[in-house]
């Protein structure tokens, strides 16, 4: 093995270890998990924390989220389905000590007590 020259540095070399042909679904589905309150509270104090139903699977609130599918979205605010956390929500969950399943899809975090 030849020792590196620190004159005549080496390119690096990078390789993609595995390929990933996930749909986006199912990558958002993978990034879904289990924190607590004390994950979500500085989310919740930037506004970008949302319930979701328990009727709703997680990730394809999330996957309309990061496809823009504004209507669907509007769709979900209007029905109850999806609720920004306001101050009664944070109130209830930073007392309690509940984990909840969560997703980011950036800048936003879905959740929902478990």
């Amino acid at each position: 093995m030849v020792a590196p020259n620190p004159n005549n540095p080496q390119p690096l070399k990078y390789a993609m270890l595995g390929v990933d042909e996930s749909t986006p679904l199912e990558k958002l589905e993978k990034y879904t998990g289990t924190v607590g309150w004390k994950y979500l509270a500085p989310h919740y104090l930037s506004g970008v924390l949302y319930f979701v139903d328990p009727e709703l699977k997680l990730a394809e609130v999330g996957y309309a989220f990061s496809e823009n599918h504004k209507e669907q979205v509007e769709a979900w605010l209007k029905a109850g389905d999806l609720v920004k956390i306001g101050d009664l929500h944070a109130e209830q969950w930073a007392k309690a000590d509940n984990e909840f399943e969560a997703l980011v899809v950036s800048p936003f975090v879905l959740c929902r007590p478990i």
